[in-house]
């Protein structure tokens, strides 16, 4: 295994180009694509595109505040010594790894944007205490447990079939959480990836020359401003934790009169923003210390912001041409009742690399996929997760979503694919068993 991994660690570091010139190179082959497979000349498909630049910018907003949300509440003090603990625990390389692929695994099945940042953090403080250990590789690790996130509490496929409104609610109706992310299938196959990663990570530790001890400037963390002495009126304001007390009681007092009323698996994309943004408030104390974190946090969104037009292009493309309906519609072409499933979460994988977003994906394929299930008789929650897990399944080696992870860790995607490929390969294997195995 250690041979394999060591090939595709060297491709990766030879061949996979910036994630912004990815979405580029990926925007060219969608073009080329709608031409060679759809009817559309080619101003039909320049004006798909330009239509589509910006028909993500209300998700977009929605996927930057839970990476900033969840990245705020994971370097409150709270956490941060929480996550010091957990470093302490390994004294192997292996180790390392095998812990934060697992943490992470957990921190992103409840909230994906809360589940990249604590393993970029603990990433780096398993850096910093165990010895000869590949950096690459342990925040690889990390980002390997980003491959449950849709399956898990902000899961945007599952989150969006169970709010009024969504896009097949006449065919199917609300389907409530308990169907898709709290189902029994769902958790087995999400239980067994959390799992086997671990494990996984263990045979694919580098030994010998194939260790790349990280540099020590990428360690560094930023001093915390000092309270100051004497205070101002608005400074008193700032370092007031009565303020956070009074705002944070009336979130908890919001939520837990939500929850009462609607259920607690009520959850949507809003309502799961709402939960971390407030934690990180109460767990920061201060209005001000609140403040500085999210302007730390937000750093890590910027790639989210650039390249999400990008991929709205590709998007418009995929769907203002029919090109993504021909994906999917030939996946269909050769399912059955047994198989629907398993195709379509390749058919997923594949879509996901132009567009690698939740909402984006079920845009596509829902109202597709949705019909063509009814119609073999295969569950409509079923059909919904099989989506969300090509979504999550092909972010291995799509590197759009590392994008939070690396800036904290101040790598490139090339650090970490080539464990990521070994990622994709394993999980797969247990998503395509648990779809065709497991009854939903």
């Amino acid at each position: 295994m250690k041979s394999l991994v060591r090939v595709f660690v060297s491709i990766m570091q030879k061949y996979l180009p910036d994630a912004f010139l990815f979405a580029v190179i990926l925007t060219f082959i969608a073009f080329v694509a709608a031409f060679l497979l759809t009817d559309k000349g080619v101003m039909d498909i320049l004006q798909a595109w330009g239509n589509g630049l910006w028909g993500l910018l209300a998700f977009a907003m929605q996927m930057i505040l839970i990476v900033v949300t969840g990245h705020t509440m994971a370097i409150s003090r709270p956490v941060k010594k929480l996550l010091a603990t957990l470093a302490s625990i390994p004294k192997t390389p292996a180790g390392a790894a095998m812990l934060c692929s697992f943490v992470a695994g957990i921190c992103s099945w409840i909230n994906w944007g809360f589940g990249l940042i604590v393993a970029a953090l603990l990433a780096r403080e398993l850096s910093r205490r165990v010895s000869d250990l590949d950096y690459g590789y342990v925040v690889a690790s990390g980002y390997a447990g980003f491959v449950v996130w849709h399956a898990g509490i902000s899961g945007s496929i599952p989150l969006a079939v169970a709010t009024k409104g969504h896009l097949v609610e006449k065919l199917t109706g609300l389907i409530p959480t308990a169907e898709t992310i709290f189902s029994g299938p769902n958790l087995i196959i999400s239980g067994l990836m959390i799992l086997s990663l671990p494990v996984l990570f263990k045979f694919m530790c580098p030994t010998g020359s194939d260790v790349r001890v990280v540099d020590p400037a990428l360690l560094v963390e930023p001093e915390e401003p000092k309270e100051p002495a004497v205070k101002t009126l608005a400074q008193k304001l700032e370092y007031s934790r009565v303020i956070t007390l009074v705002l944070g009681l009336m979130g908890v007092v919001y939520l837990l009169r939500y929850f009462y009323t609607n259920g607690a698996m009520n959850l949507s994309l809003n309502i799961v923003i709402f939960v971390f943004m407030w934690a990180g408030i109460i767990l920061h104390g201060t209005p001000i210390a609140y403040v500085r974190a999210v302007n730390e946090a937000i750093k890590g969104a910027g790639g989210i912001a650039v390249q999400f037009p990008l991929y709205g292009g590709i998007q418009g493309i995929m769907i203002g041409t029919g090109l993504a309906g021909i994906v999917a519609q030939w996946f269909i072409s050769f399912s059955t009742e047994v198989t629907f499933p398993l195709f379509t979460f390749i058919a997923g994988g594949v879509i996901n690399f132009f567009v690698p977003s939740g909402g984006g994906q079920w845009v596509v394929q829902g109202p597709i996929n949705i019909p063509a299930g009814i119609e073999l008789g295969v569950s409509s929650a079923k059909v919904a997760m099989s989506i969300a897990y090509g979504d999550q399944w092909t972010n291995m080696i799509q590197p759009f979503w590392a994008l939070p992870l690396l800036g904290i860790a101040k790598l490139g995607p090339k650090d970490i694919m080539g464990y990521c490929v070994m990622v994709l390969l394993a999980t797969g294997v247990i998503m395509a068993a648990g779809l065709l195995l497991i009854p939903w």
